[in-house]
């Protein structure tokens, strides 16, 4: 039986990822509440507002689940999934963003780091060995977190230029880029191979 991909549907574009999903005739359940971590194999967190996000997750009282879930199962993070899996957030101009991250991946992230909504881009990222294509993969950025350090045990998978745009520590997965909206399955793909069945 293939395994069962959760999305976190609390706030942004889920759906986009299920989608995908699908392509790959992957199962996936939206979630809400604790409970529905049960069913998943892995749990995809996707674009949306971070702040508001992290807030859901406390509300919905998820965030000891959501812990407890990625201490054995695999998670990927896309955009504001990056920013709350991120150990440390850059500070902000203007005060505090709001934003408790679940401290999940050794890495420091800026919000925003490539800019407001107005420079939002799509951009070649090189993504070998981590997908099976050679090929660069375009990646959507839309007010882009920038990943500013990582720890040791911290894997680069994917670049922009020189910039890490993916991270992978163990079995987390942290993107700063959307890759539902590329129209490559490529990364979800791979993501899959790392869950098996």
């Amino acid at each position: 039986m293939p395994a069962t991909i959760g999305v976190l549907a609390l706030q942004g574009d889920f759906e986009m990822h299920r989608l995908v999903f699908s392509e790959l005739d992957a199962a996936t359940v939206c979630v809400r509440r604790p409970d529905e971590l049960s069913a998943c194999k892995a749990l995809v967190i996707p674009g949306g507002e971070s702040t508001t996000l992290a807030r859901l997750i406390d509300r919905n009282g998820l965030r000891q689940a959501l812990l407890d879930f990625a201490a054995v199962k695999p998670v990927m993070g896309t955009c504001a999934g990056l920013i709350l899996l991120a150990r440390e957030l850059a500070p902000e101009t203007g005060g505090d963003h709001g934003v408790r991250p679940l401290g999940l991946l050794d890495c420091e992230v800026q919000r925003n780091g490539y800019g407001r909504q107005i420079d939002s881009f799509i951009a070649n990222i090189s993504a070998e060995p981590f997908l099976a294509s050679p090929e660069p993969f375009r990646g959507v950025f839309i007010r882009a977190p920038r990943i500013l350090a990582q720890g040791r045990g911290v894997e680069v998978v994917a670049t922009h230029g020189a910039e890490p745009v993916g991270i992978r520590q163990k079995h987390i997965l942290g993107l700063a880029f959307h890759p539902e909206l590329s129209g490559n399955v490529g990364i979800h793909a791979a993501f899959l191979r790392g869950v098996g069945s």
